[in-house]
């Protein structure tokens, strides 16, 4: 078997428009890499307008603690569902105060794939707060259309158990197919069946800052 490429931060910083994104994009990941790094969770909206999901928030707050992170390591906003793009400037002010606080080397977002005009502008405005960062590019497959993950990330088994625990605390979304312990299964064992590894996650590139080492 290929050496994996090793990547690695010391301060991650992940991306999402709504509870949940993060979860569904990166939650094995998150559980792998929650005690070897400094990480962050933004997400931007908290959907409090939406009369049928008053409980997200607290579910997203479950979800989260149930992937390893504390309370000191999710922030959640109260952009409006669906009007993202009207607030383009904030979401950037926004993000530029996560860079000058964080310094992240490494920042997960959407995928350039997601049509979701949330998703769209949060990845659109976090090319332009993260210039000269690494961006990679996340899929929660209900709202992209031919996303293709060029980098492949191997994640344990224990970490996607993890990850499928964390959704099953959305209550509020248990009728939901990418919800599924199938899904959500059968997508890391065809990520790791691309890798060649037992289960894997999936990003797009949007931008690698690399620098070349050669080994001693």
């Amino acid at each position: 078997m290929n050496h994996n490429m090793t990547f690695f931060g010391k301060s991650v910083l992940f991306l999402g428009a709504h509870p949940d994104d993060i979860e569904l994009g990166c939650g094995a990941l998150i559980a792998d890499i929650i005690d070897q790094t400094s990480l962050y969770c933004m997400t931007f909206s908290d959907n409090k307008k939406n009369p049928d999901l008053q409980h997200l928030l607290e579910e997203h707050y479950i979800s989260m603690h149930t992937l390893g992170l504390t309370d000191a390591q999710i922030e959640v906003g109260t952009f409006e569902t669906r009007r993202f793009p009207a607030a383009r400037q904030e979401i950037l002010e926004k993000m530029l105060q996560l860079r000058r606080a964080l310094k992240p080397e490494i920042v997960f977002v959407h995928t350039p794939q997601d049509i979701h005009q949330d998703h769209v502008t949060v990845t659109q405005e976090a090319l332009r707060a993260f210039r000269g960062t690494t961006v990679l590019g996340y899929d929660v497959l209900r709202s992209s259309y031919g996303f293709f993950p060029h980098f492949l990330v191997e994640v344990t088994e224990a970490a996607v158990n993890k990850k499928i625990e964390a959704l099953a605390k959305y209550i509020t979304y248990t009728d939901r197919y990418y919800f599924s312990e199938p899904v959500l299964r059968s997508t890391a064992i065809r990520h790791g069946a691309l890798a060649e590894r037992p289960f894997a996650e999936g990003f797009d590139i949007i931008r690698i800052v690399g620098e070349f080492s050669a080994l001693d």
